[in-house]
């Protein structure tokens, strides 16, 4: 029933849009309309600050719904950063931790994301909130070395995730149905070191929904000075598993715990955990 339903609003939707598009006054409309959508906001209140995000479709509202409950592990471990450290966000979406990261610890960020789509939904964010000076948006994928290649992605929303670089596999080692892909260049972690000169991080988060391994595998020197990473990892990819092991324990890191909340386990993600690594 909700299938029909959705395809019915589809229809109408697609009908009006049309009819309305044949005059002047009904284009008038649809581009205060769709204005007046993509420019609605939400905010979030945590402990003694507020952040605010827009929201132009149900997906970004789901995640803003779901700031809290979600992933309170992510929240918990930036909250232990080192005030004005360096955190680079891998996977950064629409900002949230990269945000949060800079409202509570004052720290200068990195947001790494390639999706075209997420990308005008980041700077949106960090400049509504007025962090431009804070956070630095890198909108090169990253992977295990310098390579140029397809992106490839599941879906074409803002606020969207479950995209590739480079390889076939999503989060599970699936192979990824995509429906949308272009080409662009890739790097790996030491060579945004080495090549973007930008800063040393003293905090790695990697959620990418599948190359989480590969982009370990090409940040030897980086990693050797980072104090703690939390990385995406699903339990039943042996490969990203068992790599991310691999990588992670010969540049000194020891796992302190994994992670995942309730609201993942009681979802179809409950093999979906977040590791958290550190240096003794």
């Amino acid at each position: 029933m909700k299938k029909i339903f959705k395809i019915i609003i589809k229809k109408i939707a697609k009908f009006s849009t049309t009819i309305l598009g044949t005059n002047r006054v009904g284009r008038y409309f649809m581009e205060h309309l769709a204005k007046s959508i993509f420019n609605r906001k939400m905010k979030i209140n945590y402990k003694d600050f507020d952040l605010s995000f827009y929201v132009p479709n149900r997906l970004i509202k789901y995640r803003l719904d779901t700031f809290y409950s979600k992933e309170p592990e992510t929240l918990n471990w930036i909250e232990k950063f080192n005030k004005d450290s360096i955190f680079w966000d891998i996977g950064a979406n629409i900002g949230l931790y990269s945000c949060f990261a800079t409202k509570v610890k004052n720290c200068n960020v990195y947001a790494f994301e390639p999706s075209v789509f997420n990308l005008e939904m980041l700077t949106k964010n960090i400049f509504l909130n007025k962090l431009s000076e804070k956070i630095k948006v890198i909108s090169f994928p990253l992977t295990d070395k310098l390579s140029e290649t397809e992106f490839k992605m599941t879906m074409t929303d803002w606020g969207g995730s479950t995209s590739t670089f480079g390889e076939d596999y999503k989060y599970d080692g699936s192979k990824i149905e995509k429906e949308f892909n272009y080409r662009t260049v890739g790097l790996s972690l030491d060579e945004c070191l080495s090549n973007l000169k930008i800063k040393q991080p003293d905090y790695i988060k990697i959620d990418v929904d599948g190359i989480e391994h590969l982009i370990l595998k090409g940040g030897e020197h980086t990693l050797s000075k980072t104090k703690s990473v939390l990385i995406e990892v699903d339990e039943n990819f042996e490969l990203q598993v068992t790599k991310t092991k691999e990588y992670l324990t010969k540049a000194g890191f020891s796992l302190k715990e994994k992670l995942h909340s309730d609201f993942i386990e009681k979802s179809k993600f409950k093999t979906i955990f977040n590791q958290i690594w550190v240096k003794e």
